[in-house]
């Protein structure tokens, strides 16, 4: 390689709960640099989601680490191109790229989603991928379901 690997930033933990999770989803959610609409969208999904699963004994935000753990993909499949002819190759997923794209595709459906406010959108969005439904959940799935048709060609990874 002739050049050497960028410094990762240091992202500072959110003001309401001190966790870098959240600033990270909220960095996703966020348009334009308006950062604090999007986290006022955010917390006032959470605040929701409490509202909706209030007989759960978790707080809002382990409900939503735990929608994001349910719409974490493990593996992808990634186009390889072998003597003329095309694969999908199945290979594992780095932690960070899980990461970043659990929430990518928790926001994506949200915004799709029907609804007044994006908060209750992503509100709605959090409860299913909880409940393991949803767009974001069944993307997933979609996911590990291609992967496992294209486990015949996981030797052309390298």
């Amino acid at each position: 390689m002739r050049k050497a690997k960028p410094k990762k930033r240091v992202i500072l933990p959110d003001p309401v709960y001190s966790d870098v999770k959240v600033t990270k989803f909220v960095n996703h959610l966020m348009y334009d640099g308006k950062k604090n609409i999007a986290y006022t969208i955010f917390y006032t999904a959470l605040d929701t989601v409490k509202a909706k699963l209030s007989n759960e004994e978790k707080s809002a935000l382990e409900i939503w680490k735990k929608a994001l753990d349910n719409v974490t993909p493990q593996v992808e499949v990634k186009s390889r191109r072998v003597g003329g002819a095309t694969f999908q190759v199945p290979t594992e997923i780095r932690p960070d790229r899980k990461e970043s794209i659990s929430m990518k595709n928790l926001i994506q459906y949200a915004r799709k989603r029907g609804g007044k406010t994006m908060a209750e959108k992503l509100a709605a969005e959090i409860v299913d991928a909880y409940n393991e439904q949803g767009g974001a959940f069944k993307r997933k799935e979609d996911m590990h379901k291609m992967a496992e048709a294209n486990r015949a060609f996981a030797h052309f990874r390298f």
